[in-house]
């Protein structure tokens, strides 16, 4: 497929990485748009929010795939810091969306990032495939105005709502550190169910979205219903470690952040990969278990 390129923003984050990897090892051609001078033929410099970007950067690409962002996994979300997870998302999609604008019906596929965080985050009993409502949450607010910063590319867009990337790097960096020093145990009930993806599973997802020309949203999410408690009981036996200490919600929404703590860790929202499973789409890690053992 050596006429194949795909232009990838966000490159050198956890996905990003992995996601260029995986074109590369393929043959598939992969541009970079790097913030940085240009280190070599394979990176485009550029300045979303401040500088319109060339259309030529992504003509006659497969798929531009969007993947910017401060990581919502740093806390505490002060009012300076829910700005900067904003426009490091709605900056870089707009001027991305822009430049497709202006290729017209040549455009490629928009692969744009989004987040399970779009659903209300605490339903619990209900289940939300792609039809599913927004929230009134943070987290929902900045996923509506992301995406819909993203559908002004035109009609070949692709949402992703992405769940928390099982990974050492991902949503198990925190709790690792923390089942290792024996401190590890229930968050609040516990029993809320929490949305999740190995790492693994989100670069197929991406590439099947590509190679499908998939649009619209795109659940990527695990297919089989977790708790909190299901992925920390994995962890901590996955580590021969106790999982025993129970995290009082007030106390973490006094350090971390009330809107973190209802965007990440009480959320109760199941996420079903609709768009995926009809579409032919199979997962290596079907449960948490599978994807905690991948990780670990």
């Amino acid at each position: 497929m050596p006429d194949r390129r795909v232009v990838v923003s966000g490159a050198s984050g956890l996905i990003g990485r992995a996601l260029t990897e995986s074109l590369t090892a393929d043959g598939i051609a992969v541009t970079r748009l790097v913030r940085h001078a240009p280190d070599g033929p394979d990176e485009v410099q550029w300045a979303p929010g401040t500088e319109k970007l060339d259309p030529a950067v992504l003509a006659g690409a497969t798929a531009v795939v969007n993947l910017n962002g401060a990581s919502i996994g740093r806390f505490p979300w002060t009012s300076r810091y829910r700005h900067e997870l904003i426009w490091s998302r709605i900056h870089p999609t707009q001027t991305l969306a822009r430049a497709l604008r202006e290729l017209g019906a040549d455009a490629p596929l928009f692969v744009s990032s989004s987040a399970v965080g779009y659903y209300p985050p605490d339903e619990p009993g209900r289940a939300f495939d792609e039809d599913g409502p927004r929230g009134d949450a943070f987290l929902s607010d900045l996923c509506g105005e992301w995406e819909g910063a993203a559908r002004t590319a035109g009609d070949a867009v692709a949402l992703l709502r992405t769940a928390p990337i099982v990974h050492r790097e991902g949503v198990l960096k925190p709790l690792m550190l923390l089942t290792r020093a024996g401190l590890s145990g229930p968050i609040g009930r516990g029993t809320q169910t929490w949305p999740y993806i190995s790492l693994d599973d989100e670069i197929r997802a991406i590439r099947h979205v590509i190679d499908e020309r998939i649009t619209g949203p795109v659940n990527l999410s695990g297919p089989t219903r977790a708790t909190a408690n299901d992925l920390g009981f994995a962890l901590a036996v996955r580590l021969n470690r106790p999982y025993l200490l129970r995290a009082p919600v007030p106390a973490m929404k006094l350090v971390l952040g009330a809107d973190a703590v209802q965007a990440l860790l009480t959320t109760d929202t199941h996420v079903v990969p609709r768009v995926l499973t009809d579409t032919g789409f199979t997962f290596r890690h079907p449960t948490v278990e599978d994807a905690v053992a991948a990780a670990v």
